[in-house]
C-alpha cells in the first residue's frame, strides 16, 4: 500500500516540527517578515499546521478560510510571485534540514505552486 505523503514526511510530529522551523525562518526573513506584522504567529502556527496536515493526505480538520480569502489582503500589501518563492525556498530548505527526500520536497513543492494562483488572487 502506497504511503500519503503526511506518512512519508514523518506524520504529526514532523509537519510540527517543519511548521515551527518554517515560520522561524519567515519571521527572521526581511524580504516577508512584514506580512505577519501583528498577526497571532500562534493561531497562525496552528492553523498551517492543520492546513499541511489535510493537503499532505493527513487527517482533516483544517477549518480555516481558502488561500484565495485568506491571502486577499496580503496581496492588497503586495504580495506577489517572489514571495511565494520565498515561502517555497523556506519550506524546501526547512524540509531538507529535517531530512526528508528530495522527491518528497519536490512533491511539497508541486502542492505549493498548484496553490499560487489562489494565493495571488488572480
Amino acid at each position: 500500500m502506497t504511503q500519503s505523503l503526511y506518512e512519508r514526511l514523518g506524520g504529526v510530529e514532523a509537519v510540527n516540527a517543519a511548521v515551527d522551523i518554517f515560520y522561524r525562518k519567515m519571521l527572521l526573513d526581511d524580504r516577508v517578515n512584514y506580512f505577519f506584522a501583528g498577526v497571532d504567529m500562534t493561531q497562525q502556527i496552528q492553523k498551517q499546521k492543520s492546513f499541511l496536515t489535510m493537503v499532505f493526505g493527513g487527517p482533516h480538520h483544517y477549518s480555516g478560510k481558502n488561500m484565495r480569502d485568506g491571502h486577499r489582503h496580503l496581496v492588497k500589501m503586495g504580495l506577489n510571485d517572489t514571495h511565494v518563492d520565498i515561502v517555497i525556498e523556506h519550506l524546501g530548505n526547512t524540509l531538507k534540514e529535517l531530512g526528508v527526500k528530495d522527491a518528497d520536497i519536490a512533491e511539497v513543492a508541486a502542492i505549493a505552486n498548484s496553490v499560487r494562483d489562489d494565493v495571488l488572487d488572480r
